[in-house]
């Protein structure tokens, strides 16, 4: 059964974002990004941008099967389509399909008040299915 964790009251979700995912690259995991298309450019260009000493090898579900082969993290509006089911980080605000399939699944939540009511539906979803939740109060931690 799917893993499922909700890292919310994060600040700046693409910042904290670009961080979960060095780290995950970092300990060897593979990676797919969903979101709709401008998060997921944003979301592009901030990996471009966001350490001046760290690089993190990804492309976009539509990359040619050998750069999707290379690359361990992938950005794609269907995950379903992903070319592996590992670690999937949802920054949508809906049900990201196919979730199932995947080994892990982080859901990156912002303190905006819209991001949490679609979050908690989210997690009533998985709740009411049986799915164990593992929730990170990013705050507190930034706080700490």
């Amino acid at each position: 059964m799917t893993e499922i964790a909700f890292h919310f009251n994060t600040s700046d979700k693409l910042a904290y974002t670009c961080r979960l995912l060095r780290k995950a690259v970092a300990s060897g995991a593979r990676v797919v990004v969903t979101a709709e298309s401008p998060t997921l450019q944003q979301l592009d260009a901030a990996l471009w941008t966001f350490s001046a000493l760290d690089f993190l090898p990804h492309c976009a579900a539509q990359a040619t099967p050998e750069v999707l082969a290379r690359s361990p993290i992938v950005l794609t509006e269907v995950p379903a389509d992903a070319p592996h089911q590992q670690v999937l980080v949802n920054l949508s605000d809906h049900l990201p399909d196919g979730f199932e399939r995947f080994e892990r699944l982080i859901e990156v939540v912002s303190g905006d008040a819209a991001d949490r009511q679609a979050a908690r539906q989210r997690w009533k979803h998985y709740a009411d299915r049986g799915y164990a939740i593992v929730r990170h109060d990013v705050m507190q931690k930034e706080s700490a």
